[in-house]
């Protein structure tokens, strides 16, 4: 007979584990060669010294000239706030008792629950490894006459069903009215976005956006930070050169000279090796019309987790519907590191329930957490190629 206690059995013993490796490996490529480590992680803040540069003390001489002076390493210290992650799924005390002489209906309402949330787990990740960890998804136009209606700058990372909170850019929490807005649909072709309520703000414009229900500046620090021109850290850029990525500006073209002549700089200045090469469906497209065009062959990799890949040089270049359009990035997967407090894993109550009952309603919710946030150790190794026109 399933239960509730069968539930929170079946959550913890079989879908947790199922749960974290998918999180962590199916992501996209590159999340997936991130490697986690509860190192650094102090409280509630990761603090990392991070070495660059060369220590200065070697030196060659005559046989009775003094020794080298001993320069000593350089080191920055690198100071995170952990992250706070949360996915929710929700079954009905109905839901439960209409499977409990039916084991396989239980299973598959548990499956359904479950695919949902890897679903949108996966996804949002996948958006924030791009962004700058202030969780902005676009910024708004102006409002329609409907008042649910309104348009956006861009819809690349909506979906429909998203639950969204409308924010003013300056302000840390949602417009009083606007949080946890339902996107019903989303028109594409005009960027026009609507929601499930009334809009009351008089005027819409760009100095609002759209947030994921409550993430405004919660979000993953993605490479959106390490290629701003914003501190990063919690050190300042102009004093310390090594935390500026290359960027190169593709002229509206790409081809493999490009890419070359970008992969060249990073292993010649900074000694890294690249590993993989992000870009947009836009992008590669631009690039294998380029191949085209010299009658070049196109090489496929199968990576780790399912994903496939074009090859450049060996060199997985790997297609994200999350990268921005115009843009390619150039990276070492070795450099970059998930500082974490724990995996994923269920919050647990006192007893160490993980089903819990919503007050006063005949509905029970369990949550996943996790605690972490990235950090790439050399952004002077990392590089971008940018305005890649389709």
């Amino acid at each position: 007979m399933i239960t509730i206690q069968t539930a929170e059995d079946a959550l913890k013993t079989v879908y947790l584990g199922v749960l974290a490796e998918q999180l962590n490996t199916s992501v996209n490529p590159f999340m997936a060669k991130i490697e986690q480590t509860s190192s650094d992680v102090w409280g509630k803040e990761i603090k990392k010294l991070a070495m660059y540069g060369l220590n200065g003390g070697v030196g060659a001489s005559t046989e009775t000239a003094d020794l080298p002076k001993a320069g000593g390493n350089n080191y920055a210290n690198f100071t995170l706030t952990l992250k706070n992650f949360y996915g929710k799924i929700e079954l009905s005390d109905k839901a439960i008792r209409a499977s409990q002489n039916n084991t396989g209906a239980f299973v598959n309402l548990l499956n359904s629950e479950m695919e949902g949330l890897l679903n949108n787990a996966k996804a949002n990740f996948g958006r924030m490894l791009y962004g700058d960890g202030s969780g902005l998804l676009t910024k708004l136009g102006a409002k329609q006459s409907d008042n649910r209606s309104f348009i956006v700058e861009d819809t690349k990372y909506l979906v429909e069903g998203m639950i969204v909170d409308i924010c003013k850019n300056a302000e840390a929490s949602a417009v009083s009215g606007h949080d946890a807005l339902r996107i019903v649909s989303i028109d594409r072709n005009s960027n026009k976005v609507t929601v499930d309520r009334v809009i009351s703000i008089a005027t819409l414009n760009n100095t609002y956006g759209l947030y994921v229900q409550g993430s405004k500046d919660s979000e993953l620090t993605g490479l959106g930070a390490i290629f701003s021109k914003n501190d990063l850290y919690g050190l300042k850029r102009a004093d310390y050169t090594f935390l500026t990525p290359f960027e190169k500006s593709a002229g509206k073209t790409i081809n493999s000279d490009i890419i070359q002549e970008v992969i060249d700089h990073v292993e010649e200045t900074t000694g890294g090796n690249v590993d993989i090469i992000l870009t947009s469906y836009k992008a590669r497209r631009k690039y294998l019309q380029s191949l085209e065009g010299t009658r070049t062959n196109v090489d496929y990799l199968n990576l780790d987790g399912g994903f496939k890949a074009i090859s450049y040089n060996g060199i997985p270049v790997v297609v994200d519907r999350f990268c921005p359009d115009n843009d390619m990035y150039i990276l070492n997967s070795n450099d970059f590191k998930m500082h974490q407090l724990c995996d994923w894993r269920w919050l647990e109550g006192e007893r160490g329930n993980v089903l819990k009952q919503v007050a006063n309603k005949p509905v029970y919710t369990a949550t996943l957490v996790k605690y972490a946030d990235i950090i790439c150790d050399r952004p002077q190794g990392q590089a971008k190629i940018t305005n890649i026109l389709a």
